[in-house]
């Protein structure tokens, strides 16, 4: 593969993207800002949907907990969605049990979360603002079914490469 030139590189900081690998450093500011992209979307589309005030992240723990109509625990949670800092899933799981959104058992030392009827609702209207908004121009965009599956493979083997990689830069 030839490298483009210097000033053709689409990254977020050139001082990364000098040498071998500068390759890595545009898929980083690709992710940065697609991630941004992400968050964006999915508050507005929770907007949408009837619920204003959740952050992305208590968003992703309403739609897990919702995930198969199955009862998750914080560890299961923090787990599924790759979050080290539970205490930021704790935080979520308050304010959603607190909007009415969850319901939470405890069984001896562990709480089991589930999405409460309210809950569930909102997960159906909010697919539906995303079958709306997001899913019906999919076509259009040259992305969708095998190219999507693909691309999220990608996703998820640099996912596995950065987490080994923040374990090694732990060590150091």
């Amino acid at each position: 593969m030839t490298m483009p030139p210097n000033n053709r590189r689409i990254v977020s900081s050139r001082h990364l993207a000098e040498g071998d690998g500068w390759e890595a450093s545009e898929f980083e500011y690709g992710l940065i800002i697609a991630h941004n992209a992400f968050n964006r979307w999915m508050q507005r589309c929770m907007t949408a949907a009837g619920m204003p005030e959740l952050s992305p992240l208590e968003i992703l723990v309403l739609h897990n907990t919702n995930h198969r109509d199955r009862e998750k625990r914080l560890t299961d949670i923090a787990f599924l969605l790759n979050i080290e800092d539970s205490h930021t899933v704790t935080y979520a799981l308050r304010k959603l049990l607190k909007l009415g959104l969850l319901t939470s058992e405890k069984r001896g030392k562990e709480v089991f979360y589930k999405a409460s009827d309210t809950g569930q609702e909102l997960c159906q209207r909010y697919r539906d603002v995303r079958a709306q908004c997001l899913l019906e121009s999919l076509p259009h965009s040259g992305l969708a079914g095998e190219e999507l599956r693909e691309i999220a493979a990608a996703l998820r083997a640099m996912s596995g490469l950065f987490d080994q990689a923040s374990r090694a830069a732990a060590s150091l």
